[in-house]
């Protein structure tokens, strides 16, 4: 059932792949408001409900973050100005360790949600890996059993166990990872349930995930 929010995914499917092939100031300058009445606003709206709704599913309360179009060039040799695509985060508002994250992304060839915990450095990375050390195997039973993927998103795993983990550790692939994403695809729910069901129903499939990682 339509909830309202099709015409932005179609909106923003749309806007993307031209920006894609003509990402430049000029052609943005000349298409903003598209982004910001079709895409930006309503995003904004939608990552406060669903804000609502993983409080409510989980218990934990969260703030929501709609990424900016904006491309950070720095430090970077791809120095096209603009995203070509459409991120929300939702991040826990308990500063407690190890507590992951939810995301959606849609892009010009990906339509996810999940959960995850990224930029893994130092103590947390630590704590990460005995966590993986601890509950790995469950953890890995519930991504499992939620149909979801560990995601590539992130910098690339070790090629070796850290220490003082065993290099033949039952759960060496979780170790050797800085960061953790799972996602799940949103492309073939979301126009028969509507934007808010399908993403409710995502939250509820990856909760078994969160409650292990909260455990």
């Amino acid at each position: 059932m339509a909830d309202g929010f099709e015409q932005m995914i179609h909106d923003a499917r749309t806007f993307f792949t031209e920006l894609s092939k003509n990402n430049t100031r000029a052609w943005f300058d000349a298409n903003k408001t598209r982004y910001t009445e079709g895409i930006k606003k309503p995003a904004e709206f939608f990552a406060d409900l669903i804000a609502e709704d993983i409080a409510r599913i989980s218990g934990d309360p969260v703030q929501s973050k709609v990424f900016r179009i904006y491309r950070d060039v720095r430090f970077s040799k791809d120095k096209t100005p603009y995203n070509t695509h459409l991120h929300m985060m939702w991040k826990p508002v308990a500063d407690k360790p190890l507590t992951p994250s939810w995301f959606f992304g849609l892009g010009t060839d990906y339509f996810i949600f999940g959960l995850g915990l990224m930029g893994l450095q130092g103590e947390s990375l630590a704590r990460y890996r005995a966590f993986v050390d601890r509950n790995g195997e469950a953890l890995q039973d519930a991504i499992d059993a939620s149909g979801a993927q560990i995601s590539d998103w992130g910098p690339a795993p070790l090629k070796r166990v850290p220490k003082p983990y065993e290099a033949d550790h039952p759960q060496a692939a979780l170790l050797k990872r800085k960061a953790l994403a799972v996602t799940t695809d949103m492309a073939s729910d979301w126009e028969a349930q509507g934007l808010v069901k399908a993403a409710n129903a995502q939250i509820a499939g990856l909760l078994p995930v969160y409650r292990v990682w909260m455990s």
